[in-house]
């Protein structure tokens, strides 16, 4: 990677490392935070998505990230084209193929990374979970968990349409946004997959339809009185603990 598509600036909390770090995803100046853990050697990097209208800087993310390095496992939260710190309107650059090349770009991006071993795993949220699903297999990922992701588009312009009754969306284009994972999941592996049993944007019924085209080893955590945004306290317990645990299992117990 060149000077110009990479800004690397450091700064040590605690037992982690925290690198900011730029790098380009079609001519997109994009930014992201890498965790890594001071006390391991090349550790395995888990590279997370966020939901439509989240960014990096999210609570599930940056408690994720912690919990991961405790574990010696490093973590890369960036902000997807047109949020957070990245460039681009939003209104204008966002759309599933576009976040799926940001996701891409992440992973590269990883992978030049000299003090990251080549190990990878991916963490998606809502239509995060949908991007890492769309990716994980042409690029080789270890593993995977998703939380409340959706197989088709129309929770995603449900939620388009909730938004805009509380902030002005004109110009946005959810066409862009028009996917459909049913066939594409087949044989996935290695995945934990969350949802919340009372999660109203996307139905719990595409977890099981999920977890039902996906392959061994696989697992299937319901979350009761679960809802989308994953407010309760117990089920955000649940999460972290088994999410690290699956992240553990397949990116430094089990190398298979």
């Amino acid at each position: 990677m060149s000077e110009n598509e990479k800004d690397i600036q450091e700064k040590v909390i605690k037992d982690t490392i925290e690198r900011t770090v730029s790098f380009s995803s079609d001519n997109y100046q994009l930014r992201g935070i890498l965790h890594l853990p001071l006390k391991a050697e090349k550790p395995p990097v888990v590279i997370g998505s966020h939901g439509l209208f989240s960014g990096k800087d999210s609570p599930k993310q940056i408690a994720l990230a912690e919990k991961c390095n405790a574990e010696g496992i490093a973590y890369f939260r960036f902000d997807h084209r047109g949020c957070g710190d990245s460039e681009g309107n939003f209104k204008e650059v966002t759309g599933f193929e576009a976040r799926c090349n940001d996701l891409i770009s992440a992973i590269r991006t990883t992978r030049e990374q000299d003090d990251l071993g080549d190990r990878i795993a991916l963490f998606g949220s809502s239509l995060g979970g949908a991007v890492c699903l769309n990716v994980c297999r042409q690029m080789g990922i270890s593993a995977l968990v998703t939380l409340a992701a959706p197989l088709k588009s129309e929770p995603v312009f449900r939620a388009m349409q909730k938004a805009g009754e509380e902030t002005e969306l004109e110009g946005f284009h959810p066409a862009a946004l028009q996917f459909d994972l049913s066939k594409k999941v087949a044989e996935i592996k290695h995945i934990l997959v969350f949802h919340g049993d009372s999660d109203k944007t996307v139905p719990p019924s595409d977890a099981h339809r999920l977890y039902q085209k996906c392959v061994l080893p696989k697992r299937i955590i319901m979350l009761r009185n679960g809802d989308h945004r994953l407010s309760s306290e117990e089920n955000q317990k649940k999460f972290y603990l088994e999410s690290v645990a699956w992240f553990r299992k397949w990116l430094l117990d089990n190398r298979q």
